[in-house]
């Protein structure tokens, strides 16, 4: 059975490609350093956006890794518009998969993106680790379960921690493995 590890990056200051970790991210990236030691990490892909690379680059250090960024990981645009209603705009999306706003990336297109890293990654010989945001995180989940969405994408935390699962059969799952209680103590 293949395995991939996802990861939510930490607590960030803001949504811009260059925005860095807050003082508790910072803090949030040591816990995930500690914890991500029991998956036996040998390969990390990274979104290039600062707060994910620094969210991964204490482990990645202790561990003698090298972060590899990866462009496909970078979160999903929903609009180029700001606007009021979101959150229901990124509901329908997550229901309608070809959904697309003016200047945006369906989910589906979003998915794809995101499940070409993962497949990459699946015929490795190393245990990986992806680190991206947390829309792109939901959607690479709906791939192994059809029922995610929405729900699933407003609870996750930052960070997050997600064990994806697959076989020669194509039969997937996942498991959340990350507590959002052991960020806090870090």
């Amino acid at each position: 059975m293949g395995e991939i590890v996802l990861v939510r990056h930490a607590a960030a200051t803001g949504q811009e490609a260059t925005a860095p970790l807050t003082i508790d991210g910072q803090h949030q990236a040591r816990a995930l350093d500690h914890f991500l030691r029991q998956f036996r990490i040998d390969r990390v892909i990274c979104s290039p956006f600062r707060r994910a690379v620094e969210s991964i680059d204490p482990f990645c250090r202790r561990a003698g890794l090298r972060v590899e960024t990866d462009p496909r990981l970078v979160e999903r645009v929903l609009s180029v518009r700001n606007l009021t209603d979101w959150r229901e705009h990124l509901r329908r999306s997550f229901d309608e998969l070809d959904y697309c706003l003016e200047g945006g990336e369906s989910s589906r297109t979003a998915q794809e993106r995101g499940m070409s890293v993962v497949r990459e990654a699946l015929v490795s010989t190393r245990r990986c680790a992806l680190v991206t945001h947390g829309n792109l995180l939901a959607l690479i989940l709906k791939w192994a379960d059809a029922t995610v969405g929405f729900e699933l994408w407003s609870r996750l935390s930052n960070p997050d921690v997600f064990v994806l699962h697959t076989d020669g059969h194509g039969a997937r799952g996942f498991s959340r493995v990350w507590d959002q209680d052991q960020g806090d103590s870090a």
